[in-house]
Formats: structure tokens, sequence, C-alpha cells
């Protein structure tokens, strides 16, 4: 089985090749390794991916790229590649989200229309949704908030209209907090965790008593997988990990796993940023078969095990 991995470099895509890789299937990987966050943590993520025969890495901009020639022989294409951040979505820097997240999505799915593919699966986000009833259902009205989530949202949005009009078999997988092992050192686990054991102080922008639905990033991949394999084509997906908790409860326990008191200055809420988030994970678990396996606190532990071996604490 041959596979193209868009975002390759990153957290999600870098764990899903190593999964495919580990099966035996072959994977094409495509990452343009943008400045977001320094090269080295990426080709860290990749360090095993590289050392196996049946990986291809090709590193440069979706937007340069004949992909339609790359995607001759693919059977699954995993589009993870994106540019991450609700923050920083704002301005002038929104002019990047239109480019890696909409114009590269479109570009994709252009050299892939007349592919026979099995099946195309989109990253997707909860960010797509806004500040709405929870839990979420796949039917409740997108209403995102902040640049990033409209960026999602139109690259989602194409990719259905693509398996309207040329009946291109995808699936969209709307990610709810992701988190583990190669977490971008941007985000919050990964930074909590890094200052907290080096006695830093952490900044929560807010009470802390927003909430999040955290997913363990070996759900995100089982999700994909059985996403591609599904038989079902057209549908958008929640995945979530069903560890939703507040950022306050969630400091206590990186304090209880770490053995050490969090410094905490608390800041102004930042545009953008949603108050809570919790996933119906009930479409998911009924078409694809998908279960969350990995409840918070393990998760956290396994996390701030991979910093202490990766030697990110010091």
């Amino acid at each position: 089985m041959k596979n193209l991995i868009t975002g390759v470099a990153g957290f999600i895509g870098s764990s899903l090749a190593d999964s495919l890789l580990d099966k035996g299937h072959k994977v094409v990987g495509i990452d343009c390794f943008t400045d977001y966050y320094p090269k080295e943590v990426k080709m860290a993520n990749l360090a095993k991916a590289l050392k196996n025969d049946n990986f291809t890495l090709i590193a440069k901009d979706m937007l340069d790229i004949d992909l339609a020639s790359l995607l001759e022989n693919v059977e699954y294409v995993f589009h993870e590649a994106a540019q991450p951040g609700v923050r920083k979505s704002w301005g002038r820097d929104f002019n990047i989200y239109v480019k890696n997240n909409i114009l590269a999505t479109q570009h994709l799915l252009e050299a892939a229309k007349d592919m026979p593919l099995k099946k195309l699966v989109f990253a997707s986000s909860s960010s797509v949704y806004g500040n709405v009833e929870i839990p979420t259902r796949e039917s409740t009205l997108p209403k995102p908030i902040s640049p990033y989530g409209v960026s999602k949202l139109a690259a989602e949005n194409l990719c259905s209209l693509y398996y309207h009009n040329y009946k291109m078999p995808m699936a969209a997988l709307r990610y709810f907090t992701v988190y583990g092992p190669r977490q971008r050192p941007d985000m919050a686990f990964n930074k909590f965790i890094r200052k907290i054991s080096r006695g830093e102080e952490i900044t929560i922008y807010g009470k802390g008593d927003q909430s999040r639905d955290f997913t363990y990033i070996d759900d995100v991949v089982n999700s994909n997988i059985l996403a591609a394999y599904s038989d079902s084509v057209g549908e958008v997906f929640n995945i979530g990990g069903g560890s939703r908790i507040t950022i306050n409860d969630a400091i206590k326990k990186i304090e209880c796993l770490l053995n050490k008191d969090a410094k905490v200055r608390y800041e102004e809420t930042q545009r953008g940023d949603v108050m809570d988030t919790s996933s119906d994970i009930t479409k998911a678990r009924k078409i694809l078969g998908y279960v969350p396996s990995v409840e918070i606190t393990e998760g956290l532990r396994r996390e701030i095990d991979w910093l202490r071996v990766s030697d990110r604490l010091k």
C-alpha cells in the first residue's frame, strides 16, 4: 500500500508515518519546513522514518510540486499539512494561512480529482466550531471565531466540494486538542511541562477555567487509519479523546506527575480562544469504530517521559 502524507514532519504527520511504516506500507511524505517552529524539531520527528527504505521525503512547498505525477500509484492521501495557531492567524499573517491551508488544499484536490484514490483523509479542526453548545455534534453549524478556524473550515469545504462534484472519496476529521509525544513546542502542554520542570513561570490566558477535550496522539493516528479504510465517503467526523478538563486541572495533573509546583501568571483572554470544547464522537464510533484509548493522566505521563528522553526538560 502506498500512502502520501502532507505535513509529514509535523507532530501528527510524523506519528502517522511511523505507524504506517511499522505496518510495512510505503510512505511518501511532503513537508516545506516552515519557520513556525525550528526545523531541527521536525527533523527529529522524522528520525525513525528516514531510516526506513519504504519512506521518501520531499522537502518542498506543496504549491511548487507536480502533485499529479506524485500521486501516481498512491492509494491513500493523508492531508495533515497546515499553518497552525489560533493566536498568530490575525492581521497580515492571515496571508500565510490562506496560502498553506486553503490554496495548498485546493492544489492537492485539483491534482487528485482524476486519480483512482481509495481515500483522501483531511485533517480538520475543532476550531471550525467556535463557541457552540457542548458536547458538539458534526451537525452543529460551524461558527469559527479565529482566522485559523475560518481557513480550516474553508479547506474542509473544498474537500466536500470535490467529493460532490468529482466523487473524490474523502473524509474530514475534526481534531480536538491533540497532545502527546512530538507535540509542537508552542502548544500548551509542551510548554507547561518544560517550564514547570525548570521552575519557570507559565502564562495562562483567561482564568484557567476554560476547558478542552484533549485527544492523545495515538488515538488521532488510529482515527486516520480507520477513516482511510472505511467504506464511508464524503463524511465529517469529530475526533475527541473524551478527556475534557479545565486548564487549571490539567496544570494540577502536571504538577503531580512532575512533583513540582507551577508558577502561574494569568493574563487577559486572547482573541480567537474558545471557552470550552467537547466532542460528541457517536458518529465516529458508529461508522469508523473509533474509540479513544488513552485518558489524560496516562497521556500526560507519556508526554513527560518523551520530553525527558529527548532531553528537553533541562
